[in-house]
């Protein structure tokens, strides 16, 4: 998972998080933003990698949103 450059920029993240705080005055430090960016980036890899699978018992060439939704309960459960 290293070999993908892609990842949540902290601004997103942030913006995520304070939309679920009750209280606005929370704050989320830098290293928080940087676990959780990496958290969500492990959990959307993990989702893609999942529906791929997916895809493929079902001897489908292309990943669809149903795919997803079948894999995503025990994603969830699994996080």
């Amino acid at each position: 998972m290293e070999g993908t450059g892609a990842s949540f920029r902290k601004e997103l993240v942030s913006k995520l998080l304070h939309l679920h705080f009750k209280d606005d005055k929370t704050k989320v430090s830098g290293d928080a933003l940087q676990l959780m960016a990496e958290l969500l980036k492990i959990f959307v890899v993990e989702a893609a990698i999942r529906s791929i699978r997916q895809a493929q018992a079902e001897d489908l060439a292309r990943v669809d949103v149903d795919q997803l939704e079948k894999v995503l309960p025990q994603l969830l459960l699994d996080f």
